[in-house]
């Protein structure tokens, strides 16, 4: 496509799709596009160049109408039914391949840092371990998916993160702000992350094979050293009887990629080894759409003062299996059944290479889902349902398992749950409606706990309105729940005690805001401004109720408020975005907590602004300012013995850059983070890494 047709009107592209889909959504594009954004509303600090297709009918000779067509057929949504990018009720904002490429992020989680809605605190470097929270939420309380399919883990959100792809592997990811339990299921009480991986292009597919094979090493500060390598292949399937004289999309592809890394730390007890392999294979034909996708990560690290500054030494180690396979078909009425199951090992030592406080768990998560989405003139309407069995086997979480236990599994827990979903979707010319409504109840089934016994409504209504091309205004109210995890229920340490009396955690959420999108003498611009109110009931929160206390998981009831503004100038060659985000809390309880350990500790001001701009033809440059003020504060530990007071959080600021040369078929990069050695903490007694150099090289085969 040429680059003269994205901006000629205001007929918007429309992407297939974000709910849930293993393929949504640029890979049913059935090409490589390199775009900047679906929608604008919650992505807060990179790149975001507004994407508008032509008028099909207005130039129909023209190059390039194909291509122009096809975006133009493809949806993304964050409600249970597709829309145009732009008409949608929900916003879903995407980092594009395009962005990931450009920025100094290392991991996922880096990259997310430069969203102003989202919160990420890192326990060491390179993402090892990293809790990430929406809009005052904290990190259990959202789902992260995989190419559509949830890997978020029953046993505690610290380990959600841990995603079995490398940055090379991931096309987009797509993020979702708010409430989505309707859509979603418990877990995504206040937002959803869904990564999505690259596959083959069935575009540039001949009657025949097209493979390809990229390959990657790197190398820099503190012994860091990796290398990574992705394969892909696609073949076009021909129908019965010979060649069809119009391309009707019969494709399979498939990818294979897998990376190593490891480093001896930034910081005292920080080294870590990790690897990771991904498998992804697609299958299209005239009616139906198959997809698969299997995912082993495994890494250790040194765990300096995660869970408690007393003990300096400790150390942990993660293995996670992931499978899914789903099929859709097409047509007026798509149905979509689907099956996963995930797995995740974690073995933690207090002590490190000692047995003290030693502890194994094993959780998994096995499911089904079956969709249907049907398409008439009164709208779009889905139906869906989801049954889902989440079970740990630990040496501590659970309930004891007597002569039946197996060592070092001697604790075991379960439950098992059914979610029905139903929504519709009504467009007009200005207005669009979403509604739905998810009832979640447990079954009976396994022997889980008693006290999973809870069934609630979770409905949600989404309202845009469109006076003109330029201006859109939205609203929304959508109910959030989340069940505790195990941790929350079980855990107990020296420092630590669970509660098995914890309540399920509600919330409303609501949203208002508008979009701005106007032409300032050759520069495009875009004006995001947005406001929200969550009222929280029954949240959960490790909290301490004197210094001398350990922490205890206890219900409280807190509200958060906020705002985000957001700025996007696209004056060629140069690109700058600025985005500050802010937020308040309020709680309407008078439980007398000294210390709160995560709910509490939110990020009262955010400010993300970056910088785009080429040096020379084949020479280009990208800087990422952040500055953030944390509210709260850590205990003062001094000798690993706590002092009994508190240090609030200091306000700090970094920057990034990263400097690319491209060449044919090869790219060199050198990265060079928090180039002002800035120390600071994101979470507790942790010290966060200062200054980092890092280069590597890319080779495209």
């Amino acid at each position: 496509m040429r680059q003269k047709h994205l901006y000629r009107s205001s007929v918007p592209f429309i992407f297939h799709r974000f709910c849930r889909r293993g393929y949504a959504a640029f890979a049913s594009m059935h090409r490589e596009v390199c775009i900047g954004v679906l929608t604008v509303g919650m992505l807060a600090s990179v790149q975001l160049p507004k994407v508008q297709a032509r008028q099909l009918a207005a130039h129909p000779e023209e190059e390039g109408d194909t291509d122009d067509r096809e975006l133009a057929e493809l949806t993304v949504s964050g409600t249970l039914s597709p829309l145009a990018a732009l008409q949608a009720a929900r916003i879903v904002g995407v980092i594009t391949r395009q962005q990931i490429e450009s920025s100094a992020a290392q991991t996922v989680n880096d990259l997310l840092k430069s969203v102003a809605g989202l919160d990420v605190r890192q326990r060491g470097g390179f993402g090892i371990q990293t809790d990430i929270s929406i809009n005052g939420s904290s990190f259990d309380q959202i789902i992260i998916l995989l190419n559509g399919v949830d890997i978020s883990s029953p046993h505690t959100g610290h380990l959600a993160a841990d995603f079995p792809v490398s940055l090379t592997d991931i096309e987009r990811i797509e993020i979702l702000e708010g409430a989505a339990s309707r859509i979603y299921g418990p877990s995504a009480f206040g937002g959803a992350i869904n990564v999505v991986t690259r596959g083959a292009s069935p575009s540039s597919v001949s009657e025949g094979k097209k493979a390809s094979f990229d390959v990657g090493v790197q190398g820099g500060s503190h012994g860091t050293f990796g290398a990574d390598a992705r394969a892909a292949v696609g073949t076009k399937l021909l129908p019965l009887g010979g060649k069809p004289t119009v391309w009707k999309g019969f494709w399979e592809g498939a990818s294979l990629s897998t990376s190593y890394l490891r480093s001896d730390g930034a910081t005292q007890n920080s080294d870590f080894s990790r690897f990771t392999a991904f498998l992804r294979g697609v299958t299209e034909t005239e009616a139906l759409t198959f997809d698969v996708q299997a995912g082993y990560s495994q890494k250790a690290y040194g765990a300096n003062t995660f869970y408690s500054a007393a003990y300096p030494n400790q150390w942990e180690s993660n293995h996670r299996f992931i499978v899914s396979a789903g099929a859709q078909t097409k047509g007026q009425l798509r149905v979509r059944p689907e099956v996963f199951w995930n797995r995740l090992y974690d073995h933690f030592q207090l002590i490190r290479d000692a047995p003290t406080a030693e502890n194994y768990h094993r959780s998994d998560v096995l499911g089904a889902r079956l969709t249907a989405e049907y398409h008439w003139a009164a709208g779009q309407t889905t139906f869906g349902a989801e049954l889902r069995k989440e079970a740990i086997n630990s040496s501590s979480l659970g309930k004891p398992q007597g002569e039946g236990g197996s060592p070092p599994y001697t604790h075991h827990d379960s439950r098992t749950n059914l979610s029905i979903t139903a929504g519709h979707t009504i467009r007009l010319s200005q207005w669009t409606i979403s509604a739905g409504l998810l009832a979640f109840m447990p079954l009976p089934l396994g022997g889980g706990r008693e006290g999973a016994q809870y069934s609630t409504l979770a409905p949600g209504l989404d309202l845009a309105y469109t006076p003109t091309p330029r201006w859109r205004l939205f609203a929304s109210y959508n109910k959030g729940f989340r069940l505790p995890t195990f941790t929350d229920l079980y855990y107990k340490s020296s420092t630590h005690e669970g509660n098995q009396g914890m309540r399920p955690e509600v919330s409303h959420s609501f949203q208002l805001g508008f979009q701005h999108h106007f032409l300032l003498s050759s520069a495009d611009c875009h004006f995001l401004g947005k406001a929200f109110y969550h009222r929280g009931n029954d949240l959960i929160d490790w909290v301490m109720y004197a210094p001398d206390d350990v922490f205890h998981s206890a219900n409280f009831a807190l509200d958060n408020l906020g705002f985000q503004i957001q700025g996007d100038f696209h004056l060629a060659p140069l690109s700058v975005n600025l985005s500050y985000a802010f937020i308040h809390q309020h709680r309407r309880d008078d439980l007398p907590v000294w210390k709160s350990n995560y709910a509490m500790e939110y990020l009262r001001h955010k400010v993300v602004g970056t910088v785009n701009h080429p040096i020379t033809s084949r020479l280009s440059a990208s800087w990422t300012f952040r500055w953030q003020d944390r509210n709260g504060g850590y205990i003062l530990y001094e000798n690993a013995q706590s002092t009994g007071r508190q240090v609030p959080y200091d306000p700090y600021a970094t920057l990034d850059l990263r400097l690319r040369w491209t060449l044919s078929h090869c790219l060199f990069w050198a990265d060079a983070t928090n180039l002002f050695n800035r120390r600071y903490y994101d979470l507790g007694n942790i010290p966060q890494p200062g200054f980092q150099f890092l280069a590597g090289i890319r080779v495209n085969l």
